[in-house]
């Protein structure tokens, strides 16, 4: 009886350490939530929002970026007319590196004036 307890304790001791060791196991996450991939727009600002887990280190279209507490990050960005990917990377701190882009195309947009 005695080993059985203590058999059972160390399985239980295994699992917790394996249910806290998740998010190191699973590596870096990046999710971008807006804009859709494959949209146009003829607005000349662009939002581009998502969210991070587990990073140490993030950019966007190769540039050093910030997120929030909670792994939320907010650009703005003004592209040329015409076709543009925007790229997400993030890297945690074991070196394991993820990215994920969108794609968008910018229309010309020119009022008539009366």
């Amino acid at each position: 009886m005695k080993r059985l307890l203590v058999g059972l304790a160390i399985a239980l001791i295994a699992a917790y350490g394996l249910f806290e060791a998740r998010r190191l196991i699973t590596g870096p996450e990046v999710f971008i939530d807006s804009p859709a991939s494959g949209s146009a727009t003829s607005t000349s600002l662009i939002t581009v929002t998502g969210r991070t887990r587990n990073i140490s280190f993030l950019t966007i279209n190769d540039k050093p970026y910030y997120t929030d507490e909670e792994g939320r990050f907010v650009y703005r960005y003004s592209p040329p007319v015409g076709y543009t990917v925007i790229t997400v990377a993030a890297t945690d701190r074991f070196g394991r590196r993820v990215s994920s882009s969108v794609s968008l195309n910018l229309l010309a947009y020119c009022p008539l004036q009366a």
